[in-house]
């Protein structure tokens, strides 16, 4: 299993800058089943075969479609395996429909099962970050209110720098008050959210 995951990750790798940059050397002998296969087993859309003809076209070569289709065939058999569904769904890849008949729909109830995993932990995790961004915000404001009071005290400030200062502190003071609250209520969010999603990978079958 370790294996065919590493085989993947290489595969996608590897062939998406070789569709890229083939030189004409590649073009001319590359073996297109085996550049079939490789897009197989990572589970690529079927028109990646157009990005290969547009990789080679400069040079005047043309894929050899039957040997590209029947690697491709090979390599599908290999990806749509439930574990595979389970792990592209867990991490948030898109699925491209790409799967056999006989094997989509197994592999489809398990992508469903890792995708609403990964649903799950994206919303613990943004909630998180909501939550860093406005305590990075208080912190910011506090800074400022510390600044005005320092204006407020300044003999050498103006009536009217003192008065913007003091204008400034109170509407910092507002807006720290207003994300204290709005954390507290993330952070209820997020409770709701961990507790979700515990209680899914209580239930999940892992693959």
């Amino acid at each position: 299993m370790k294996a065919a995951a590493l085989l993947i990750a290489l595969s996608t790798l590897l062939l998406g800058a070789c569709a890229a940059k083939m030189s004409k050397d590649e073009c001319r002998t590359v073996d297109w089943r085996t550049v079939g296969y490789e897009d197989g087993v990572a589970g690529r859309p079927g028109d990646r075969i157009g990005e290969h003809r547009r990789a080679c076209a400069e040079y005047g070569v043309t894929p050899d479609l039957n040997a590209y289709l029947a690697g491709r065939t090979a390599g599908l058999r290999e990806y749509c395996q439930p574990h595979n569904g389970y792990r592209a769904g867990a991490n948030g890849y898109t699925y491209f429909d790409t799967c056999p008949a006989d094997l989509a729909e197994a592999f489809e109830i398990a992508y469903d099962e890792g995708r609403a995993l990964y649903v799950r932990e994206r919303r613990v995790t943004d909630t998180e970050e909501q939550i860093e961004d406005k305590r990075r915000e208080i912190r910011r404001l506090e800074d400022r209110v510390a600044e005005s009071a320092f204006d407020v005290i300044d003999t050498t400030s103006t009536a009217e720098e003192r008065t913007q200062a003091v204008l400034d502190t109170k509407q910092a003071a507002e807006r720290i008050g207003r994300l204290k609250a709005e954390i507290t209520e993330l952070e209820r969010e997020r409770a709701r959210y961990q507790a979700e999603l515990d209680a899914y990978r209580q239930t999940v079958v892992l693959r």
